[in-house]
């Protein structure tokens, strides 16, 4: 069995832009097992309002840092770790831009690196940069963003990438593949899960196959 670990904020967990959460059929960790078959299990941990490294006041438990330990040492052994985080680093409380984002990543990144894989190697991780977030996000119900959350989005995959090629890690990039509903400017419609799904799935396959 391949076990991979989904870790990521509520475009992870399915949340809805029409209201409520996307079946899990719908959310693409559920695809992504139907895609990939039964030699794989895909462990679907995510979020909403999750951050890399940041508490939120106003949103307690959300650290990913904090959060990602004890999801590592739950369903370890682990073949790979995908780490989705990154849009809710960019509410303006934090005042974070694209670097200061990306070191939280390299922080996760460096988690799962030292955290014990239950004497199996450490797992192949990937690096997912974020779908942008569309204008208008300002008046949306999600508290903490401002408008220039939209420009800050588009300044994560470089950051991103930057950090998976020096940890040696696979690389997404969600936004080429993906994007937010206009219904609130910050989650997937099925149509998108599918896409993000379809991507990854031919990703994982793709590396599994070199390296085995």
């Amino acid at each position: 069995m391949i076990n991979v670990l989904c870790f990521g904020d509520s475009n992870t967990n399915g949340s809805n832009p029409a209201g409520g959460r996307h079946p899990r059929d719908v959310r693409w960790p559920g695809r992504l097992q139907r895609l990939l078959g039964d030699d794989w299990y895909i462990i679907e941990e995510g979020l909403g309002g999750r951050t890399t490294v940041f508490d939120n006041p106003v949103e307690p438990h959300r650290n990913g840092l904090e959060a990602l330990p004890g999801a590592l040492i739950t369903h370890r052994p682990l073949d790979y770790v995908i780490i989705s985080l990154g849009t809710n680093d960019m509410k303006a409380m934090f005042h974070a831009d694209a670097r200061v984002i990306a070191a939280g990543l390299d922080m996760l990144v460096h988690e799962v690196k030292i955290t014990d894989n239950r004497g199996a190697p450490t797992p192949r991780i990937v690096v997912v940069s974020p779908i942008h977030i569309k204008p208008g996000i300002a008046s949306s119900p999600f508290i903490g963003f401002d408008e220039h959350a939209v420009e800050l989005s588009h300044q994560l995959a470089g950051e991103y990438r930057r950090v998976a090629e020096r940890q040696d890690c696979l690389f997404l990039d969600a936004a080429r593949i993906a994007e937010p509903s206009d219904l609130d400017k910050l989650h997937m419609d099925g149509e998108n899960h599918a896409k993000f799904a379809d991507a990854m799935a031919q990703l994982l396959r793709d590396d599994w196959t070199a390296r085995h």
